[in-house]
């Protein structure tokens, strides 16, 4: 008897020692077969994708971007009215624009009543000079100011081939003009014919070759549009 206790007792620790082996609360789960999808819960919690929010919190955002910006657009051959623009552009935090023409005006062409380019252009109703660049994403675009300065009394023809570039309709449009005494008069609504129907066009502005900051932030307020 003595013998067998001795030959078992061996056995017997060994076993306890191998049971002993796996340590309490271990994370090691036994993964039991679904009866219907042969598949154990574990697997199942580990292939659910997680969802894609940043990618649909920036499609969000750029949809809401989309047609609710300022650009501020303008024509200067003597600087006179990119000075205007800028500061427009600058109060407003607006994008700016620049229309360059393809055949780039000199002097010559700019001399009144000479019979020259700009004269010739003016006469022409039908006359539509080139532009060189256009505007990348006008789509972005709620609301356009337009400038540009008084030539023979009207907006150089350059102003009516930019209005006929694009699709205006449901945005907002405001022209503003430089010269040394006419007013912006018939130019606005000679541009206002060329646009869509749907087009909004706000009344303009005429601003003098001495122009401060003050007073074209003075016209924007007036506008309400700072915060478009």
């Amino acid at each position: 008897m003595k013998r067998m206790i001795s030959f078992l007792l061996p056995i017997v620790t060994v076993l306890t020692l191998v049971a002993c082996g796996e340590p309490a609360g271990s994370d090691k789960q036994e993964e039991t077969p679904d009866p219907v999808t042969g598949v154990s819960e574990h697997t199942v919690e580990q292939s659910i994708p997680l969802p894609e929010r940043s990618a649909n919190v920036s499609t969000e955002e750029q949809e809401t971007d989309r047609g609710t910006k300022t650009l501020v657009v303008y024509f200067s051959c003597t600087g006179t009215t990119k000075k205007t623009a800028e500061y427009a552009a600058e109060i407003l935090e607006a994008d700016i624009y620049k229309i360059h023409p393809q055949d780039p005006y000199t002097e010559t062409d700019l001399a009144y009543y000479t019979g020259g380019r700009a004269d010739q252009e003016q006469d022409d109703p039908d006359a539509r000079p080139a532009i060189s660049e256009s505007v990348e994403d006008m789509d972005s675009y709620s609301t356009v100011l337009i400038g540009y300065p008084i030539w023979h009394g009207q907006a150089p023809r350059i102003i009516s081939t930019f209005l006929e570039s694009y699709d205006f309709s449901e945005k907002i449009i405001i022209p503003f003009c430089t010269s040394h005494s006419s007013g912006i008069g018939s130019s606005a609504n000679d541009l206002h014919e060329l646009c869509a129907d749907s087009t909004q066009w706000l009344e303009g502005r005429r601003f003098g070759t001495e122009t401060s900051r003050d007073m074209v932030e003075e016209w924007v307020g007036s506008l309400e549009l700072a915060e478009r």
